[in-house]
């Protein structure tokens, strides 16, 4: 298949905000998709190279060649050209790789020099989210979305499912074939949203709730088969070389073969968690002086399997029968209640000890691998600042011609000091209002960053606060988004930087 098939879909993507349009572009696709490249169209629809590392960046991209008039590459050459680079390394490996990357973008039209730079970077902004991608795989394969979903989350992965479906002569059969695999991770469950607690109890339904502390780590998936223990993350990254202290908690439990779901983090002498970036960092580098200093300690909510037995369509309440028998000490404080009083309560707790916020689960629900399912809904406090506009970057994909993600300061004497940026919570009609106003006030324009003069406040929440060596003020938002423009206040009523430090603790 050519490389210019996949990017004029990619490029109609980007500009179709009808998430059904958005699947019959996909479907068209996938169907005159031959055989040989479903692997790789499926991955570059998902924005990902199927390559962990090519070696190119943002500075390799800014030195490549015109676009070539006529498309020639084809989807098999530019995978087989990326594997080449992802295995090059020693003396002259740089040269090479930078000739390799020359000759293909050379070859590639303007839409194929954007899908490119999109895929190495990971910035492939065209809304084809993984969830959608699944649903036109089977619709092009013509099997239910569920059995499709159910295959991605034992897999973990959208590419080998999309071959099973688009190739097979059976495909409700090859996609049944992916089972529960100890020691190969699966999607995890996600919960939804909801703006307290009383909201959440009305989404879960009457009936028992398990109300989880929501602890600010990172996500951990952990398999044991005998002495063999692997963690992953939530994106099913392999750290086990990385966290040997979690390694060694489960290979202690007693059980031969188990999958648990939980969070790790770091956690001072007061047992209040330490901040985040700490356990970000311990989790993310092998160095022997930061772990002797920072440990991890594994939190776990659920059990997937246990001794031979798969647990995924069991309810919670067994699951967690199964998790209590294996995990003792190391589990997730939990309260099972029929009483939304109590819920409201044990929040008030959970806050107060330092702790993210909670994780509300209807009892009798199986685990919906993959999926913001709807019997999980999480509840943390809600943060707001009034903050100042000082920049605005331009729009790309849908938000092509707008000005799109907001950097945000708060006073600091008689200027401003930026505390992060964010394009979250932005209706079409707000990001229409804004791109006129900031228009109005901007005082320059790199041609992607529009400095604005500092008088525009605008509310934002967000999930909490981190240290950052990035911006000046030390800190940074976490999850920011928008909720409204503050047009009652004035620049010289927003927050400060001692508001900031304040809640930082």
């Amino acid at each position: 298949m050519l490389l210019a098939d996949l990017a004029t879909t990619s490029s109609a993507l980007a500009t179709t905000r009808s998430r059904l349009a958005k699947r019959a572009l996909l479907v068209d696709l996938l169907r005159r998709t031959p055989p040989q490249d479903v692997g790789i169209v499926s991955r570059y629809l998902g924005g990902q190279l199927r390559q962990r590392r090519t070696g190119l960046g943002w500075r390799s991209l800014t030195t490549l060649p015109g676009p070539a008039v006529e498309p020639t590459l084809t989807v098999a050459g530019v995978d087989a050209a990326f594997e080449e680079m992802s295995h090059l390394e020693g003396p002259g490996s740089v040269l090479r790789r930078n000739a390799i990357a020359a000759d293909l973008f050379g070859a590639a039209t303007g839409d194929e020099q954007r899908l490119l730079a999109g895929l190495v970077t990971g910035e492939l902004r065209q809304g084809s989210l993984d969830a959608l991608l699944l649903d036109a795989v089977a619709e092009a394969a013509g099997v239910a979305p569920d059995v499709v979903r159910r295959a991605a989350m034992l897999a973990g992965d959208t590419e080998p499912v999309a071959v099973a479906a688009l190739t097979s002569d059976d495909p409700a059969g090859a996609l049944a074939a992916f089972t529960l695999v100890v020691g190969r991770p699966v999607r995890p469950m996600l919960a939804q949203s909801a703006p307290d607690v009383d909201g959440a109890w009305a989404a879960l339904g009457p009936g028992p709730v398990v109300v989880d502390s929501k602890l600010d780590g990172i996500r951990v998936q952990v398999h044991r088969q005998g002495s063999d223990v692997r963690v992953f993350t939530r994106s099913l990254d392999d750290i086990t070389d990385r966290v040997p202290e979690i390694v060694a908690v489960v290979r202690a439990m007693p059980a031969s073969a188990l999958v648990l779901d939980g969070e790790a983090l770091a956690v001072g002498p007061d047992g209040r968690p330490r901040p985040f970036q700490e356990t970000a960092a311990r989790s993310a580098t092998r160095d022997a002086e930061l772990a002797a200093v920072t440990t991890l300690t594994p939190f776990f909510f659920d059990c997937l399997h246990v001794d031979g037995v798969d647990l995924l369509d069991a309810p919670l309440r067994e699951r967690l029968d199964a998790l209590d028998s294996v995990a003792t000490t190391s589990v997730v404080h939990r309260l099972v209640t029929a009483d939304v009083a109590a819920a409201r309560d044990y929040f008030a707790t959970v806050v107060g000890a330092g702790q993210e916020g909670i994780v509300m689960k209807a009892a009798d629900a199986p685990y919906e691998a993959g999926r913001r399912g709807a019997a999980w809904v999480k509840v943390k406090p809600r943060n707001t600042l009034d903050l100042v506009v000082l920049a605005v970057e331009r729009g790309s994909g849908r938000r092509q011609g707008l000005l799109s993600n907001i950097h945000l300061g708060a006073r600091d004497g008689d200027g401003f000091v930026m505390l992060g940026k964010t394009f979250k919570g932005m209706t079409d009609q707000m990001l229409a209002w804004q791109t006129e106003r900031f228009t109005e006030l901007m005082t320059d324009d790199d041609g992607w960053v529009v400095t604005v003069r500092p008088e525009q406040v605008v509310e934002i929440a967000f999930d909490g606060l981190q240290r950052s060596t990035r911006y000046p003020g030390g800190l940074a938002l976490r999850f920011a988004r928008v909720v409204r423009y503050r047009d009652d206040k004035s620049a010289a009523e927003a927050d400060t930087i001692e508001t900031v430090r304040a809640l930082a603790g």
